[in-house]
């Protein structure tokens, strides 16, 4: 408190909510009057810091992982606000979940007006008894994602909704698998919804990276009818006129977008395989098959053997590390589409993946098994994990008697809490930098 009164003095603002406290029951008072004054703040904020008022008791405490024990957060509960349901709409993504959208009457909450909510699955509608009409109470959940929280106008005489169990998209069976609440398209590639969502995730960053083709651009040329399927890509530079015809489009940026088009024609296996959409294959699960396999058609035959009832294949894919009996049975169900098939074998008449090899390289940590949990802030958990495989390490998804190290961001839990007590090594996630920045 005195080190932010002596910035104030050096003419540098500083927060009037600013205060020291004396005992518990000052910091909840402090806390109260915050939560009744936010709405009249000049800017939005979402809770208070509780902080220890000494710097040496702060070193004494110190930090877990990157987050200090001197500090704690306690944030306001979520404004609440009533409106009217006026609709809710169902809308498919790139795997075929239906997930219902509930249209709003306009409403204010916590400075941000509101038309759109979130109603999660079948499930939650049917748990809340919405329909449209409905009066119903909307909160801004960590003051970000609009859901619905009450129900106000439940009348047993009135229809409850029917959700969907045909695609509104395409008209395919929708169905839930066992064990899940989520409905899905089975329309797969022929879903025109499916099919954009699954352009986009196609040329994405973990996928093939193609710069210049947004979702805005491929949904325009979807629409045109120049892309259908992901070889479709490759084929655009057949369509250069076309394209050159579009407003926006110069000379010069069509010929970045061929360029950056060509330049995946050998793209890495495993983000091929990724990027493809298989369900339950990601990122991860797709470098561990290729790492098994090599090849995409090695992994092909494998997964039309096992879900033929071939006990040997069925029993390599299983030994595979984060391969599963789901993944097995997404790999069959894909390869069992005519669709789906005609998709790979299109798409392998345009480009060549090169066999998948991963390159290693001498570090402190070649050989070890490690584990990454909590919040990384400076790269996602699979480029982690993908930075593992190159430093020689093997990335495993929990912690064991076989770990070795456990790299822990801000949030770590129960895997942080294991590691500790068996003993294993724990870095925070600067450390993790200075070891691969170590080994080049």
């Amino acid at each position: 408190f005195g080190m932010m009164q002596q910035v104030l003095d050096w003419g540098v603002p500083v927060s009037p909510a600013l205060v020291r406290c004396l005992s518990l029951d000052e910091m909840f008072e402090h806390y109260r009057t915050l939560a009744a004054m936010r709405a009249d703040l000049a800017y939005e904020i979402d809770g208070v810091v509780y902080k220890v008022d000494r710097l040496d008791w702060q070193q004494r405490l110190g930090f877990v992982a990157k987050a200090p024990r001197w500090a704690i957060a306690r944030k306001f509960p979520a404004e609440r606000a009533e409106t009217k349901l006026e609709a809710i709409d169902v809308q498919v993504g790139r795997t075929g979940k239906l997930t219902p959208v509930g249209r709003l009457a306009p409403v204010l909450v916590g400075g941000v007006t509101v038309t759109n909510v979130t109603l999660h699955n079948r499930d939650e509608i049917a748990r809340l008894g919405v329909r449209p009409g409905d009066r119903v109470v909307i909160q801004r959940a960590g003051d970000v994602i609009p859901q619905v929280v009450e129900n106000l106008t439940r009348e047993a005489d009135r229809e409850a909704y029917v959700f969907p169990d045909h695609c509104p998209e395409c008209g395919s069976e929708a169905v839930a698998e066992e064990g899940e609440v989520d409905v899905r398209c089975t329309g797969g590639l022929i879903c025109p919804a499916q099919r954009t969502e699954r352009l986009q995730h196609f040329v994405s960053r973990a996928a093939l990276d193609i710069e210049g083709l947004g979702a805005k651009t491929i949904a325009d040329f979807f629409a045109r009818g120049w892309l259908e399927s992901p070889a479709d890509i490759f084929r655009l530079k057949d369509r250069c006129d076309d394209i050159l015809a579009l407003e926006g489009w110069q000379e010069k940026s069509v010929d970045n977008l061929l360029t950056a088009i060509e330049a995946k024609r050998r793209p890495d296996a495993a983000r091929l395989l990724f990027g493809l959409g298989v369900r339950h294959v990601g990122a991860v699960t797709a470098r561990d098959l290729m790492r098994q396999f090599v090849s995409l058609p090695a992994l092909r035959v494998a997964s039309e053997k096992a879900q033929a009832g071939d006990a040997e294949a069925l029993s390599e894919l299983l030994s595979i590390n984060g391969t599963g009996p789901a993944v097995v049975e997404a790999l069959g169900d894909f390869f069992h589409e005519e669709h789906n098939r005609q998709v790979w074998d299109d798409i392998l008449s345009e480009v060549s993946p090169p066999p998948f090899v991963i390159e290693t390289r001498d570090s402190a940590v070649a050989g070890k098994t490690v584990v990454f949990t909590g919040k990384l802030e400076t790269m996602s958990r699979d480029e982690a994990k993908a930075q593992a495989e190159r430093l020689g390490a093997k990335a495993a998804g929990s912690v064991s008697p076989k770990t070795d190290l456990v790299v822990a961001g801000p949030g770590a839990g129960s895997k942080l809490k294991k590691a500790v007590e068996l003993g294993i090594e724990v870095i925070d996630e600067a450390e993790w930098a200075r070891i691969v920045a170590e080994a080049g």
